[in-house]
């Protein structure tokens, strides 16, 4: 079957939204509204931010492709709206996705699984922040537990630091996450799929400028480096992967996601740091790239994905 002749139904792609990352949410939605096009989805844009929810059912729409990052776009909440509309979505469902955009919930889950992720703490003050320091040593990672690219994020070196970098993220999230920073090579990689069938896409391994891999590093610079193939060791290439596809099941995740994980240069252990649900689609975006080294085109991944989208608590109309 061709995608042309995929039909899909009345098309919503949720792009924008209230999170700090629409600007990057436009750009990704925008992406994904042209590739859907292209194949002769009956797509159009969506705006949560600017339009109510309900006018998705009143409008007749099938599905919905969630190109939403951050909060109120892969933290559950617009996938509960969207299971009492009984509208079949992209990505994991809801209970999977306010887990994976919870930091500290992510880290507890993976290690009571007993799989590896690099020592934190939650706090809820500047002086908790400072103890934190004292047990977890520098340099360290302090971040909002629920915000997504790298945002109120910063890299501690010194006890003086500890106070600014909890006052930067307790400005985005009143639960803040001190985590061990991990020197070494940092990947990333993306999943399709769900349960059993879930599929590791290749390994990204990322070479930013000076080891910054900030927000304007990830989406407005051309200086950071992508390797796919990622160099490593292949033994070490399919480690990452059955480990990050075991904490991507894990969390109950289903559809798609990408997940971060640093490996200590020095014992070549990966740790896990993050799962993302709704990833980038921009085209500095990394899942196309991946995607894109496994033989799948941008404009055929939009359309798997949008044909992977399911409900929770029903039946999606069969693709």
């Amino acid at each position: 079957m061709s995608l042309n002749s995929v039909n899909l139904g009345k098309v919503a792609v949720l792009m924008g939204g209230a999170s700090a990352e629409r600007e990057v949410s436009l750009m990704s939605g925008t992406g994904v509204l042209n590739a859907l096009r292209s194949q002769g989805v009956d797509a159009h844009a969506f705006d949560p931010s600017e339009r109510d929810l309900v006018e998705l059912k009143r409008e007749g729409f099938a599905r919905c492709f969630i190109a939403l990052h951050g909060r109120f776009g892969e933290d559950g909440t617009v996938q509960g709206a969207l299971e009492l509309l009984g509208i079949p979505y992209t990505g994991s469902g809801v209970m999977a996705s306010s887990i994976a955009i919870d930091k500290v919930m992510t880290k507890r889950i993976w290690r009571a699984e007993g799989l590896p992720t690099p020592g934190w703490f939650e706090v809820g003050s500047a002086e908790a922040t400072r103890h934190a320091f004292a047990q977890l040593g520098a340099p360290m990672i302090v971040k909002p537990a629920r915000e997504g690219s790298t945002i109120g994020l910063t890299k501690v070196a010194t006890l003086d630091e500890c106070d600014a970098a909890y006052a930067l993220a307790a400005q985005l999230d009143t639960a803040v996450l001190c985590e061990q920073f991990v020197s070494g090579d940092e990947v990333t990689i993306p999943l399709l799929g769900t349960g059993a069938q879930t599929e590791v896409l290749p390994v990204i391994r990322i070479v930013a400028p000076e080891g910054n891999y900030d927000y304007q590093n990830k989406y407005f610079t051309d200086t950071t480096q992508y390797l796919v193939p990622c160099g490593l060791p292949e033994g070490e290439e399919a480690a990452i992967q059955a480990l990050v596809r075991k904490a991507y099941l894990t969390l109950g995740c289903r559809g798609w996601a990408r997940a971060d994980v640093m490996i200590d240069a020095r014992t070549r252990q990966p740790y896990l740091l993050e799962i993302n649900t709704a990833p980038g689609m921009t085209s500095h975006s990394l899942v196309p790239m991946s995607a894109r080294a496994a033989g799948i085109s941008y404009e055929a991944l939009c359309v798997r994905l949008l044909q992977s989208a399911a409900l929770d608590y029903g039946t999606a109309s069969a693709a």
